[in-house]
């Protein structure tokens, strides 16, 4: 399937192409919406977040389309990617994969956009690799908070030995695949009631999909594992430290209603990016993009134009 193009759609019912690059240890799934040429525009890269795809940056995409050629990837074993090959899904190999796709790919320096794991990847590429990143938009990015805040215990209970075993051996008690996505809309949505009932139909879709793959449970585990493992680095290999080495103009973008990410950490990224400008939403949850993706493309231009 290697750089094969495949067509998926997208929540407006339009084709948008994908296709599948392969890359140290993993191939990915690599989305252009509407699959057109650059146009002479800057390039920009999408990662998204835990359990999250590239359908998550379908909104943002739209607003700036005439700004950047955007592309997203789906992480490996997340969207349209297969798992690697190494089963390395930690921070670092999540990063080791977007690397090489940039570099497969000729792109950079891109404008890199991370949310929440994402976020995470994106800082430590943008630390490691300078080349590659011409400008870094975090939102929600997961950056190393203890404790955590106590909606945020659920997610990180699934990198605990046995627990994510012991859910599987649960009954589901009669729960549908729309209960099971309400609950996590409600987790990353700051006002899931908002959402349109095509978005809600496709939020649908995607869980059912994703809940028949064998191998979702696993990624799922062995990525929120790499987050803690994350959380815990010291020394070079701290992601707070790494944040202090991205010298690119940064974009900090927080939702006060968000329930995996205290907008607490927004004083301390400010001070460890060197060159950052802050976003606070106030009714926006985990997935601003998703949520409130015309004031974030607002403030992207902004950055945009300075960087």
């Amino acid at each position: 399937m290697s750089s094969a193009e495949q067509q998926i759609r997208t929540e407006a019912g339009e084709p948008a192409a994908f296709r599948t690059v392969e890359v140290p240890g993993a191939a990915l799934a690599v989305h252009r919406p509407g699959g057109g040429a650059a146009g002479g525009r800057e390039p920009a890269l999408f990662v998204h977040g835990l359990g999250g795809s590239a359908g998550n940056w379908t909104a943002l995409m739209a607003r700036l389309s005439g700004l950047v050629d955007g592309e997203a990837v789906d992480l490996p074993g997340f969207g349209r990617s297969a798992p690697p090959a190494d089963g390395n899904l930690t921070v670092s190999g999540h990063v080791r994969a977007v690397i090489g796709y940039l570099e497969a790919a000729g792109r950079g320096p891109v404008h890199l956009f991370g949310n929440s794991l994402g976020g995470a990847v994106s800082v430590r590429l943008a630390a490691l690799r300078p080349d590659l990143v011409r400008s870094l938009t975090l939102i929600s990015p997961a950056l190393p908070e203890l404790p955590p805040q106590r909606t945020a215990w659920p997610t990180g209970l699934l990198a605990v030995p046995g627990v994510p075993a012991l859910l599987r051996r649960l009954p589901a008690n009669g729960r549908s695949a729309e209960d099971a996505t309400e609950g996590l809309l409600r987790l990353v949505y700051g006002d899931p009631d908002g959402l349109s009932p095509d978005a809600r139909a496709e939020a649908v879709a995607e869980y059912r999909r994703r809940s028949e793959l064998p191998y979702a449970m696993q990624v799922l585990t062995a990525s929120a594992r790499g987050i803690v493992s994350a959380y815990t680095e010291r020394g070079d290999q701290a992601l707070w430290r790494q944040a202090g080495q991205v010298k690119a103009p940064t974009l900090l973008v927080y939702g006060l209603r968000d329930k995996l990410v205290s907008y607490r950490s927004a004083r301390r990224a400010c001070d460890a990016f060197a060159d950052a400008r802050l976003l606070v939403l106030p009714d926006s949850g985990h997935v601003a993009m998703m949520e409130h993706p015309e004031q974030v493309a607002r403030e992207v231009r902004e950055l945009l134009a300075r960087a």
